[in-house]
């Protein structure tokens, strides 16, 4: 026999750890399973720098510019509910990735998965809050793909667009940004959208109305470089919610976070849905909200500047990056002590984008 010694140093697992053999519907859910399928699934078969950042949108450098790249699939079920569409978040969802980079979206990919016997009006109504929402935005929908699948294998309509910007020199924000002494902003009432699509998705009545969140930031994330352009860490906290956001990048960054739980922007509604429902509102859904992790010097600026703005008039301090307990965060509670906010294993409403 060979004494040859294997060097496992750049070995990687090609499935997820999780006693998993199959796919689940947690694994789209933003949460645990999400990330052990990119992370031992999908990045080692892509093998790249650009795609380990894991941030909303890839930073590229072409021609001498540098570009915000970013794609996404909407899978949203029922296609219309208050306050949006699946051809508005379609849009929204993708400008937003690219914002979270610093960019302004320039252009966007529309690919349309149509089932087999729906209706052409429905089609015909998606396509035109696509069209608004991109024109809300200011970005133009250069390109698309239409394909039809058989009846039974798909839920009318799926969407994916693709879209690119330009990131203004000087502005650098990934997750690995986060440090210590940030201060962490929330741009407004979180929960809203998961809530919305749950009322309408399961027939359940709140005695309010409450509507989805659904907006494009970058307009936004425009005025708050205005202030600075040393913004660390811009995220939408989208799927698994404002807690599965600031739990990738406390990973990300490698640093802790600690919130404030009566800090937290829950409109009653949504709290009191949630309570119904035995849900917490950290994670459920937002499509028009974002996270900042903000240099102390430049919070109180930046927070002005944002309640100046429509889309960032309930905008708030809920916490601060810290050294202590790396990679993790806590929640400082209403009664003094401290509990662990931990990422979920998938999504407590799946479906949601």
């Amino acid at each position: 026999m060979s004494d040859t010694t294997l060097d496992l140093s750049g070995w990687t697992c090609p499935a997820p750890l999780r006693d998993q053999p199959v796919v689940v519907m947690g694994h789209g859910g933003g949460g645990a399973l999400s990330a052990e399928l990119v992370d031992h699934l999908f990045a080692p078969a892509y093998g790249n720098e650009i795609m380990g950042g894991l941030a909303d949108s890839a930073a590229l450098n072409l021609g001498g510019a540098r570009l915000a790249f970013s794609t996404d699939s909407y899978v949203v079920r029922p296609l219309f509910f208050p306050g949006g569409s699946i051809g508005d978040l379609a849009v929204n969802g993708t400008v937003n990735d690219l914002a979270m980079s610093g960019a302004r979206a320039a252009y966007l990919s529309c690919a349309f998965i149509l089932e087999e016997g729906t209706d052409l009006s429905t089609v015909g109504r998606v396509a035109q809050a696509v069209g608004a929402a991109a024109e809300m935005a200011g970005v133009t929908v250069a390109t698309g793909d239409t394909k039809v699948v058989d009846a039974g294998h798909g839920d009318g309509v799926y969407i994916n667009t693709s879209g690119i910007g330009l990131i203004p020199d000087g502005v650098d924000i990934r997750p690995q940004r986060a440090t210590p002494g940030d201060v962490v902003i929330v741009s407004g009432p979180i929960g809203m959208h998961g809530v919305a699509i749950m009322s309408v998705r399961e027939g359940i009545e709140f005695g309010v109305d409450i509507s989805s969140d659904t907006a494009p930031l970058g307009g936004l994330v425009e005025t708050m470089l205005g202030v600075t352009a040393d913004l660390h860490v811009l995220r939408d906290p989208t799927r698994g919610g404002v807690a599965t956001t600031l739990n990738e990048i406390a990973s990300a960054s490698g640093t802790g976070v600690v919130i404030t739980e009566h800090a937290l922007p829950v409109p009653e509604p949504v709290a009191n849905a949630c309570g119904f429902l035995g849900l917490d509102p950290l994670y459920v859904a937002n499509e028009g909200r974002l996270v900042a992790f903000v240099p102390r010097q430049h919070a109180e600026a930046v927070l002005a500047a944002m309640r100046a703005h429509p889309l960032g008039a309930g905008a708030v301090a809920i916490g601060e990056c810290v050294t202590e307990h790396p990679g993790m965060v806590v929640s400082r509670t209403r009664f003094g002590g401290t509990r662990v906010v931990d990422l979920p294993i998938g999504e407590q409403l799946p479906r949601i984008c």
